[in-house]
């Protein structure tokens, strides 16, 4: 490594991205309902105070998008990108879920893996780079959305910006440190079945929302098997099908009139949640449920694109080489289940990405006692420094 690496990475502080994530993880900021602004207020103020400056604007009230610049020359930029929202913290804690502890080398405590590590890492890698006074051909940005666990609101109004000049993105969610080079997407499905309500005593007599609902989602579970054996993708798998919420009914003496479906479908790369909608409206279209006096409707309320980013893609070659050198396992390039923001950029801007951070989404992220490991925040924070460097360094390492 040159000296210009050197000095970059002598300029990430452990004991400071430690603390970093334990401020970021004891500021609360569940979604629902959505109570991103104190967690962008403590991410501003720590750029402030590393000397890089931020800026935040509302995508609804209380609700900011924000976003910190490490300044560059007039190139083509470089963009981390990650959220501020977190999931409820839920039931089985052993810690306290906003008390950022450090027990057995990692910080714990309700988004410390997804993803307040990884901005704490973004963060401080920027100011490395900053310290070092590296020359850079363009500017750095990371950019902290709001509401990615849920709707997407802050990338959905972020990326309808006007479209900044970029190399690629590096998207900060938690990956095992392994660079991802292809994530699925994901849309809900909202369905509602409508029947007729009667007597339980004479149920011929009304018409079964529920056990119309049945159907569906035995038919929903019959394609969620069928794509399990023909249609995974080398990298990510297949599409799958979750019913994750199921409710109507108004009492067991009354045949239910209504009852209403919320799926969750994990896109492939290439999917397009309209065509996915299409092709579920007609696999359920052949069920016949008008026959048995059942109306239903189904509407996707959410959709997050995926993407595919080729492995020899400048930005892939620069980031998993940077990983290499920050110390990264070397689990060699993967694809990711989860979906991100990333897919907006990587669909609406053209824009390569890839998937780098610490911590799992597998084993920690929306659990009881979530936790990252402060060697891999060091060695995220490296490789995003180291990364930069590559890519945008007036002088190469």
């Amino acid at each position: 490594m040159s000296d210009l690496g050197a000095r970059v990475l002598s300029g990430i502080d452990r004991a400071a991205l430690v603390a970093t994530t334990q401020r970021l993880v004891r500021v609360p900021g569940q979604n629902p309902p959505g109570d991103e602004g104190a967690t962008a207020a403590e991410v501003l103020a720590v750029a402030a105070e590393l000397g890089l400056p931020g800026e935040r604007y509302d995508v609804a009230p209380g609700r900011p998008n924000l976003t910190v610049t490490l300044p560059g020359g007039e190139g083509p930029g470089l963009l981390l990108l990650g959220h501020t929202d977190v999931v409820p913290v839920g039931d089985g804690w052993s810690v306290e879920p906003y008390g950022g502890q450090v027990i057995d080398g990692r910080v714990h405590g309700r988004g410390s893996t997804d993803m307040k590590g990884g901005l704490a890492a973004c963060l401080l890698a920027m100011a490395a780079v900053r310290n070092a006074g590296v020359e850079l051909t363009g500017p750095v940005r990371l950019a902290a959305l709001a509401d990615e666990e849920q709707n997407g609101i802050g990338v959905r109004d972020w990326i309808a910006r006007p479209r900044p000049d970029l190399l690629g993105c590096i998207v900060a969610e938690p990956t095992d440190l392994q660079t991802i080079v292809a994530a699925r997407g994901a849309c809900y499905l909202d369905l509602e079945v409508r029947g007729v309500a009667a007597h339980s005593g004479r149920p011929d007599d009304g018409r079964n929302a529920i056990s119309g609902a049945a159907a569906i989602v035995a038919e929903i579970d019959r394609w969620h098997a069928e794509h399990a054996v023909a249609d995974a993708h080398p990298l990510v798998g297949p599409p799958t099908f979750n019913v994750g919420v199921i409710s109507g009914g108004t009492g067991p003496s009354i045949v239910p009139a209504e009852c209403r479906l919320r799926v969750d479908r994990r896109l492939l790369p290439s999917e397009e949640a309209g065509e996915v909608l299409e092709r579920v409206r007609r696999r359920l279209d052949a069920l016949g449920l008008e026959e048995r006096g059942l109306a239903w409707s189904i509407t996707s309320p959410m959709d997050m694109p995926g993407f595919e980013t080729p492995a020899d893609s400048p930005l892939v070659t620069a980031v998993d080489a940077a990983l290499a050198d920050a110390g990264g396992p070397g689990r060699g390039l993967g694809g990711w289940t989860a979906a991100c923001d990333g897919g907006f950029v990587a669909r609406e801007w053209g824009v390569p990405v890839v998937v780098l951070g610490p911590g799992s989404v597998a084993t920690q992220a929306h659990r009881a006692d979530e936790s990252v490991g402060v060697d891999e925040l060091v060695v995220a924070a490296r490789a995003y420094a180291l990364s930069i460097v590559r890519l945008l360094a007036a002088k190469n390492l």
